[in-house]
């Protein structure tokens, strides 16, 4: 019984040293947009499909260390307000990413976007019915809730990757 009083105080004090005070992503984490754009998707059933794409890195400019550092991205028509296609990643696993250090480059491209058949892929980003689409990223790490990083235009430009 003394054993496991004496336990008590440690468990305690280990739970506390893994929990460091909760950082605000808004703040602790700076998004640097490197391309968007519409991404040549391939033919599907028989027409040319591009998809909404952004690739971007994160930086933790905080001064705590974000572990399961997730990104979920909303791709929206820009004139709707629902949700027309999403993508969602782990941008640093349980290693996470430290205080100064920055992400590889992460793509996140929406499952939904335009085809066409009688069009090139160009031909379609310059149709006149096109509408153009925005994106916004949010963040959790650990067991926080979803901070809204963003919202960022997609730029009417076709993208490789």
């Amino acid at each position: 019984m003394r054993a496991r009083l004496r336990l008590l105080p440690l468990v305690a004090l280990v739970s506390v040293a893994g929990c460091g005070p909760s950082v605000d992503l808004t703040k602790g984490l700076q998004v640097t947009v490197i391309s968007t754009g519409w991404f040549d998707a391939g033919i599907v059933h028989g027409q040319n499909k591009l998809v909404p794409s952004i690739t971007f890195t994160l930086r933790n400019v905080s001064d705590q260390k974000l572990s399961t550092l997730q990104v979920n991205a909303l791709f929206r028509r820009v004139a709707e307000n629902d949700e027309w296609g999403s993508g969602f990643l782990t941008a640093a696993g349980s290693d996470g990413l430290a205080p100064g250090s920055t992400t590889a480059p992460l793509t996140v491209k929406s499952p939904l976007g335009y085809t066409g058949s009688d069009q090139s892929r160009q031909e379609m980003l310059q149709n006149s019915h096109f509408v153009d689409a925005k994106v916004e990223l949010f963040a959790k790490y650990g067991s926080t809730q979803w901070a809204r990083l963003g919202s960022y235009p997609i730029a009417r430009q076709l993208v490789t990757k």
